[in-house]
């Protein structure tokens, strides 16, 4: 799969949409005839958007960009080393009692490839490419990358769905004004999207933020934003049932984006990533809290901040890819819901 080439076949079918897809969906290559460790590394070993003729109910888009970091580099191998993560992944999910991939056309969607020496050219690219994506009625599980990526992708979502809610899975904030005078970085995003009017700011939440902050100010700017926060400390003491249903309540049937750092797991769970902090949740926690939604509206989703070279043993792109997998499977019933309504 061409990193380079693949992002402007999807602005080309974007342009000129290509029939709907087959009524059966492509799934996945069959680990059964091919072992999984042979052939391409598309996520969940899924079909290329190509050889879906362009459409796709939810399309897996990789953003390889961490330009916009401010500790640990690397994440711009998160969404590939993801991929390589997801070979095991099988086409049903017992959890949620569902086949996403037989509900729902997911297909592989390649690279949106980003300017690695401008900010603010690569967050007007990843804009045009998700706005030529989600023109063909698909919706987008984004794989960082850094959390700069969120901002031009609310900014598509927000396009089409109007001011979205947001459920934002991270240890820190990513609420903050500037870095070093910049504007656009990984911990300013949903700053960004507050002030532009991209967020619904009756049902935003943080949930698993721990850790130091600057000052107290931090907290009182974000609440200002209307931001809701569960700590990785609430999780602890009240579960992933009640907080689940909290979020639900919350959210209602606002159209939801979900933005997922891989830091809100606790380094034991996900070492491989830029800024580690103690003390966070569980992977099994983060799993069944996103289970917990499925009565949500999930729009899309982004997956960030997994940094590979620090990783062992794939640890954490093994923890984000079944956090894709739930997200995408959230999606996929989503789809097929909605065919059934209409």
């Amino acid at each position: 799969m061409s990193t380079a080439e693949q992002p402007e076949q999807s602005q080309q079918h974007a342009e000129s949409p290509a029939p709907r897809p087959r009524a059966e969906p492509l799934g996945p290559v069959d680990s059964s005839r091919v072992p999984r460790y042979a052939g391409p590394a598309t996520f969940a070993r899924l079909p290329r958007l190509d050889e879906t003729g362009g459409r796709a109910d939810v399309a897996v888009v990789g953003v390889p960009f961490d330009t916009g970091v401010s500790y640990r580099p690397g994440a711009r191998f998160g969404g590939n080393a993801i991929r390589e993560a997801s070979r095991l992944l099988r086409p049903y999910n017992p959890a949620q009692d569902a086949s996403p991939f037989a509900l729902a056309q997911v297909a592989d969607a390649g690279d949106i490839a980003a300017n690695p020496f401008d900010i603010g050219e690569a967050v007007e690219t990843v804009q045009e490419a998700a706005d030529g994506i989600l023109a063909t009625g698909a919706r987008m599980m984004t794989l960082g990358g850094d959390h700069t990526i969120a901002l031009p992708l609310l900014r598509s979502v927000a396009r089409k769905h109007g001011p979205v809610a947001l459920l934002h899975f991270d240890a820190h904030l990513d609420t903050w004004d500037t870095y070093f005078g910049a504007a656009y970085t990984h911990g300013t995003p949903f700053r960004r999207a507050f002030e532009e009017g991209l967020l619904d700011t009756s049902a935003v939440s943080h949930v698993g933020t721990r850790g130091p902050l600057y000052g107290k100010k931090d907290l009182d700017d974000d609440a200002k934003m209307g931001f809701g926060i569960v700590t990785s400390a609430d999780v602890m003491r009240r579960g992933v049932d009640e907080v689940a249903d909290q979020l639900r309540q919350r959210i209602g049937d606002r159209p939801l984006y979900i933005s997922v750092d891989i830091d809100v797991l606790d380094p034991a769970h996900a070492p491989g990533t830029g800024t580690p902090e103690a003390g966070g949740l569980t992977s099994r926690e983060l799993l069944e809290i996103i289970r917990g939604l499925a009565s949500c509206r999930l729009v899309s989703a982004d997956l960030v901040e997994v940094a590979p070279a620090y990783d062992h043993a794939e640890i954490t792109s093994v923890a984000a890819s079944h956090t894709a997998y739930e997200l995408t499977t959230l999606m996929a019933r989503q789809v097929a819901g909605e065919r059934e309504d209409a």
